[in-house]
């Protein structure tokens, strides 16, 4: 039995909506009541099936397995899996990023609030709602006559309905009405001409209360939700806002596309750019302070089709200050690591891809050492954190200050420790070998899939082998991984083969594994922060007679794995074995 509300039509003169909530499937037959379905599962008993029939005699205004969810009988997932199947309808699990932008603005939150439903997503000709009764021809008709169109009721557990409807509303919705409602549709005018006079417009409308208020409010809600980035899209015909959490993208309640050259311009203002110049990109920074905690803002703009486009990076200090040992590795990879950071010469890199925590950890390493009697600096594009006692410069190749000059610079400055951003070029990477080989330590970063790459990665941009076997130390590889949240974190019952042949790959047992089931804690989604994966290859002598002779990247992988390193996938293994993330995180970083 399938269940659909389809929009009324007049017969007799009586409006025959109700006739058409229910369009039940010839084939389909009801397998029971949800309490049935429970007890041939064996979830329930029957004396807890009585106990139940009993409570609800006390409580009228509960429906039985609500009560049995209040009870604990069972919990709330199982429970609602057999009212969806008792009502043959889909059950599905919902969460912010699940819900369609737009649709809550279509009914009033405080409806939803009180009935406990949500629409979720538009399917073809009509909208999926989620709610706890999808029995409720009254509810039903309420919101096809709404939303003016057919409704698909599914099964969702009330919790998360409850949470989702909260966050969205705590999250904007209702201040990002609120703002709206002071600006004018025609507050902002597309122009042909790049003019002063259109400068001055927007200074203005940027300036205005409203949009001050909510592009604070997009901040300070970024940083309350710990998102590393904030993008704001335009698009044909709305605008996008999405957070990046735990380094996934996800969209946010978002204004009007009549407000985007308002909000991208208010930001220019802040971080000191040309709001006149849309055509091409801009950086730019802006210092704030957000909850008492001050931060650092890198903003970034890029024309696109349809308008520009805006990312802002946040950078909060205290992302740095776990040290090492917050970072996540294995005890081994972190002494091994420490005792390079505190070696007096030679080069140490970092590899990874963007957003793989490369910088985290250089700081992290930086703050091992004592910047009260050594000269540390550091060469970066731009400056991410400002360290105490660490003189930081910041690459600017509009006026020749490049890598390379800055560091020849610096090695007339007695530095002990240089810290390079990023080896881009072969004239960067010869100035950095060549600061290690006259005593000073070097640490910088790489692009590389993995350790041994960064060998042939130097040997591909310019760099003798020779030089590169006499003056690295040591290689770090690392990816970022969600870690698996506390409060919902349940066993895994089953595996399946893609996890069974990750572990046989590895030679390693299978042990309990665990996974996250959604709560509030995490946003429905299972994981709450990150932890990195490791593999630390260190060069001995064998190593750098092998590099010296330039071997191929299947060699170099191979001896590196003879000398002992770790790869990735193995880290990566022992934090699955651990509890602390799951197989598919792994599997998706690793090349398992």
């Amino acid at each position: 039995m399938s269940v659909e509300v389809n929009t009324g039509h007049k017969a007799d003169g009586i409006e025959s909506g109700f006739l058409e909530l229910w369009q039940p499937d010839e084939l389909a037959t009801s397998p029971g009541r949800p309490e049935e379905i429970l007890l041939a599962q064996q979830l329930i008993t029957v004396q807890q099936l009585e106990e139940g029939l009993r409570q609800h005699r006390d409580k009228p205004h509960l429906s039985l397995i609500e009560i049995f969810v209040e009870s604990k009988i069972i919990d709330e997932v199982r429970a609602f899996q057999a009212v969806a199947a008792a009502a043959n309808v889909p059950f599905v699990r919902v969460s912010p990023s699940s819900v369609e932008q737009g649709l809550l603005e279509l009914v009033p939150f405080d409806l939803l609030k009180s009935k406990g439903v949500i629409p979720i997503y538009r399917e073809e000709d009509k909208i999926v709602v989620g709610m706890s009764d999808p029995t409720d021809i009254f509810l039903l008709d309420d919101l096809r006559q709404r939303l003016n169109c057919r409704i698909k009721p599914v099964v969702a557990p009330p919790s998360e309905i409850k949470a989702v409807l909260a966050e969205l509303s705590d999250t904007g919705a209702d201040q990002v009405e609120a703002i709206v409602k002071g600006i004018r549709e025609d507050a902002v005018e597309v122009h042909e001409a790049e003019t002063e006079e259109v400068a001055a417009d927007l200074r203005k409308v940027a300036g205005e209360s409203p949009v001050i208020r909510y592009v604070n409010y997009l901040i300070s809600c970024a940083v309350r939700q710990n998102a590393s980035d904030i993008h704001i899209e335009p698009g044909e015909n709305c605008l996008y806002i999405r957070y990046r959490v735990d380094g996934v993208l996800g969209e946010q309640p978002a204004p009007p596309l009549s407000m985007h050259a308002a909000v991208v311009s208010r930001l220019k203002i802040m971080a000191s750019l040309d709001i006149a110049e849309r055509r091409l990109p801009q950086d730019g920074r802006i210092h704030v302070t957000v909850e008492g905690h001050r931060m650092d803002l890198r903003v970034s703009t890029m024309p696109t089709t349809h308008g520009e486009k805006c990312v802002i990076r946040i950078l909060d200090n205290r992302s740095i200050l776990v040290g090492l040992g917050g970072l996540g590795m294995h005890e081994d990879t972190i002494g091994s690591f420490r005792k390079q950071v505190l070696q007096p010469h030679g080069i140490i890199l970092v590899t990874g891809p963007t957003g793989s925590g490369k910088s985290t950890t250089l700081y992290s390493a930086l703050q091992v050492m004592d910047a009260t009697t050594r000269n540390i600096c550091t060469v970066e594009d731009p400056v991410e954190y400002y360290l105490p006692h660490v003189t930081q410069i910041h690459v600017n190749e509009e006026i020749g200050l490049t890598f390379p000059v800055a560091l020849r610079s610096l090695l007339r400055q007695d530095p002990d420790t240089i810290m390079v951003g990023e080896i881009r070029d072969a004239e960067t990477a010869r100035v950095a070998i060549q600061a290690s080989l006259t005593g000073h330590l070097v640490l910088s970063t790489l692009h590389t899939n993995d350790a041994p790459s960064s060998i042939t990665r130097l040997v591909d941009i310019g760099v003798e082998p020779y030089l590169i076997a006499a003056a690295v130390n040591a290689v770090l590889a690392q990816r970022l991984v969600r870690r698996i949240c506390t409060h919902c974190k349940r066993p895994v019952t089953e595996v399946n083969e893609s996890v069974q042949s990750l572990f046989e790959k590895s030679r390693a047992e299978i042990g309990q594994l665990y996974v996250g089931e959604g709560c509030d804690k995490c946003r429905q989604t299972g994981y709450k922060g990150r932890l990195g994966i490791y593999s630390l290859l260190i060069l001995d002598q064998d190593l750098r007679d092998l590099i010296s002779r330039n071997p191929s990247l299947g060699e170099l992988q191979r001896a590196a794995k003879d000398s002992g390193m770790r790869d990735l996938a193995q880290d990566g293994i022992e934090k699955l074995a651990a509890g602390l993330t799951t197989a598919e995180e792994v599997m998706s970083i690793t090349a398992m």
